[in-house]
């Protein structure tokens, strides 16, 4: 399903604030509160919207520490099998499969340094993993969350 002009408009505004009144949507799109509710509720029966959450600053749930590990596949390892793997570590934030040379990229919160090497040793001791390698962040510069195309 593609977004148009309007509905990606209310998307950008749930983004920034999923409690923001649906009248306080429609004075920035030029839409009533009914009209917003409307096209809110066809976008999340479509699919588009997939739910509602709360974004919470990891350092305020003591996971102070971030870093990434790239992950070198065995041959033959499914997308599948590494995220069955991965699914497992409340320490992973994210994970996706990428171009280059690794097979998959995971972003991973941990409470202190020695903490985030408990779990790339974990990882890399996964059946599926043949190589980790991995950075650690210094400063985060721009986070972004997903609110459609930019604009």
């Amino acid at each position: 399903m593609r977004l148009n002009d309007l509905d990606e408009r209310i998307v950008h505004a749930l983004a920034e604030d999923a409690r923001r009144s649906y009248a306080d949507i429609g004075s920035l799109v030029g839409l009533s509160a009914p009209a917003v509710k409307r096209r809110v509720d066809r976008l999340r029966a479509d699919g588009a919207i997939t739910g509602f959450t709360v974004r919470v600053d990891p350092a305020a749930m003591g996971w102070e520490t971030e870093g990434f590990i790239e992950i070198y596949a065995r041959s033959n390892t499914s997308p599948e099998t590494i995220k069955r793997g991965l699914a497992r570590y409340p320490e992973v934030a994210s994970a996706s499969t990428v171009t280059g040379e690794a097979d998959a990229i995971v972003q991973v919160f941990a409470s202190d340094m020695r903490h985030f090497e408990r779990v790339l040793e974990r990882i890399a001791g996964e059946p599926f993993v043949e190589r980790t390698k991995s950075v650690l962040v210094l400063s985060p510069l721009l986070r972004r969350f997903s609110s459609g195309s930019p604009g």
